[in-house]
C-alpha cells in the first residue's frame, strides 16, 4: 500500500485521457464534431485533466465553481481549488447540449459535452483579475494602471472570449511532451511509481520556471536533507516572452543533478502547464496539483510564481495560512489541501559566511551578499553582462551562454525590486 499522500479531492486520480479502443472511437467521433480553437493555457489544463494532474476536475468549471474559486478558494461541492479552470469562446452558436472537439493548432486534444454556457462581461473579467491576480506589491497599488501592460495573467483573462463553456471532457492527446522530454515528462501515475519504488513517503517539490541557480540548488538540498527525496518539477508548457525554453532549463537541471546531487535522492521531472503568473494563488495551485503527483511538501520561497512587483516578497507563503482547510466550509478531509508549504526565507550567497545562507541564518549586510534571482540571471545573460561569482555553477552558465549567443531576437528583461535585491533589509 502506498505511503504517499493521496490525490486531492478524495476520489483518487481522476484521469480523463482515453486509451485503446475507446480512444480510437472518440477520435473518429471527433471528426464529425464542431471544432473550437482553444488557447495554449486551455491545452495545458486539458492535458493535466487527462493525466490526473488536476484531480478531481473532470472538465472545465461552471459559473458557480468559477465564482466560489475566485471568492473563497472553494468549488460548489466544498472542494478546495485556488484558481479558475475555465474555457472561453466567442462562438455565439454553440449551445448547452452540444458536443464539440477542442482543437489547438490542428491537433484535437479533447471532446466536450457542454453542460453550461455563461457570459463573461468586462466587469466579470475585471473581478476575476482582481480576485486572482491582485496582490500586495507596489504594482498592485496601481493595479489597473499597469496590469493591462505588465501582467501576463491579467492580459490573458481580459483577452478571453465573451462566454465560458463548462462540462466534462474526454482527453484524446497529451501533445508531444513525452517525445520532447523523454524520462522527464511524467504523469502522476508514473512519478508516484518512481517514488514508491524508491520507498519515499515524505517528498518535497521545487517549482521551476527559470534556469537553476545557486539559490534553487540550496532550496532543493534543504528539502533533500529533511525529506525522503525532492522532485525538481519544471514547467514545460508556455512562458512569457524572454523566459528560457524548457529544453534549455531541463538540460541545466540535469547537468546540476549529475554534478552536485546524490542521484538517488532527487528526480528531474516536468509538467505540461502554462504559467499563469498568479503569485500566491499559483503557489496554492502548485501545491494542489503536486499532491496529485504524490508530493506532500511544496517549497515556497521568495516571490513564488510572481511577476513584476505585483506581490509581496513572501505573500505566496502567507496565503497558505488564510485558506480553508478542514473546516465547516471544507468539511471532508479529502476535499481540503493536504500538501503543506515548506516556507524558506530569502536565500543568497554570503562572502563572509563563505556559503549559501538566508536572512534567518546570515547576520551580514547587503554588500556581503550575492542576490540570486532568475530574472537577474536572465537579464545579465541576455545583455552579455558578467554573471557574479557564486551566482550559478559554471557548467550551467556555459549552457545558458550558448543559448543566448544563438538568439537572433532578444526581449528586454525588466527588473523588479525582489530580483535586484533593492528591497532587502
Amino acid at each position: 500500500m502506498s505511503t504517499l499522500v493521496p490525490p486531492h479531492g478524495g476520489k483518487g486520480l481522476v484521469c480523463c485521457l482515453l486509451e485503446g479502443a475507446e480512444l480510437s472511437a472518440e477520435q473518429k467521433k471527433a471528426e464529425g464534431l464542431k471544432q473550437l480553437e482553444i488557447s495554449a493555457r486551455a491545452k495545458g489544463d486539458l492535458i493535466m485533466m487527462g493525466i490526473g494532474g488536476f484531480s478531481p476536475l473532470n472538465g472545465f468549471m461552471g459559473k458557480e465553481d468559477w465564482k466560489g474559486v475566485c471568492e473563497k478558494f472553494l468549488m460548489a461541492d466544498g472542494t478546495f481549488w485556488p484558481v479558475p479552470v475555465t474555457l472561453d469562446t466567442n462562438d455565439e452558436d454553440v449551445k448547452v447540449g452540444d458536443e464539440v472537439a477542442l482543437v489547438r493548432e490542428g491537433t484535437v486534444y479533447a471532446t466536450m459535452k457542454i453542460e453550461e454556457k455563461y457570459e463573461m462581461t468586462e466587469a466579470d473579467k475585471k473581478w476575476e483579475s482582481e480576485m486572482v491576480y491582485k496582490g500586495h506589491g507596489e504594482d498592485s497599488e496601481r493595479f489597473w494602471d499597469v496590469a493591462l501592460e505588465d501582467h501576463p495573467g491579467v492580459k490573458m483573462v481580459m483577452a478571453q472570449g465573451k462566454f465560458n463553456l463548462a462540462g466534462p471532457v474526454k482527453v484524446l492527446s497529451e501533445g508531444d511532451y513525452a517525445e520532447r522530454f523523454p524520462g522527464v515528462y511524467l504523469t502522476p501515475k508514473q512519478l508516484r511509481a518512481q517514488m514508491e519504488e524508491k520507498g519515499w513517503s515524505k517528498v518535497a517539490a521545487l517549482q521551476l520556471r527559470n534556469p537553476m541557480h545557486r539559490s534553487h540548488e540550496y532550496l532543493a538540498k534543504i528539502a533533500a536533507e529533511t525529506c525522503d527525496g525532492v522532485v525538481i518539477h519544471s514547467l514545460i508548457g508556455n512562458l512569457k516572452p524572454g523566459d528560457i525554453p524548457a529544453e534549455v532549463r531541463i538540460k541545466c537541471i540535469q547537468t546540476l543533478i549529475d554534478g552536485y546531487f546524490v542521484g538517488d535522492n532527487v528526480i528531474n521531472a516536468g509538467y505540461p502547464l502554462d504559467m499563469r503568473y498568479a503569485g500566491p494563488r499559483e503557489g496554492l495551485l502548485h501545491a494542489t496539483f503536486r499532491q496529485n503527483y504524490g508530493i506532500n511538501n511544496m517549497l515556497i520561497g521568495r516571490d513564488h510564481a510572481g511577476v513584476g512587483d505585483f506581490y509581496g516578497l513572501f505573500e505566496a507563503q502567507e496565503i497558505f495560512d488564510k485558506i480553508p482547510y478542514q473546516t465547516e466550509e471544507c468539511p471532508e478531509p479529502g476535499k481540503a489541501l493536504l500538501c503543506e508549504p515548506m516556507k524558506i526565507d530569502w536565500t543568497f550567497y554570503c562572502y563572509k559566511c563563505d556559503g549559501m545562507a538566508s536572512l534567518r541564518t546570515c547576520p551580514h549586510g547587503k554588500e556581503d551578499r550575492v542576490i540570486l534571482s532568475g530574472t537577474k540571471l536572465r537579464k545579465a545573460l541576455s545583455e552579455g553582462a558578467d554573471v557574479p561569482d557564486h551566482f550559478g555553477r559554471e557548467e550551467v552558465l556555459t549552457i545558458l551562454r550558448a543559448y543566448y549567443e544563438g538568439l537572433t531576437e532578444k526581449v528586454e528583461i525588466k527588473m523588479q525590486g525582489a530580483a535586484s535585491g533593492d528591497v532587502m533589509k
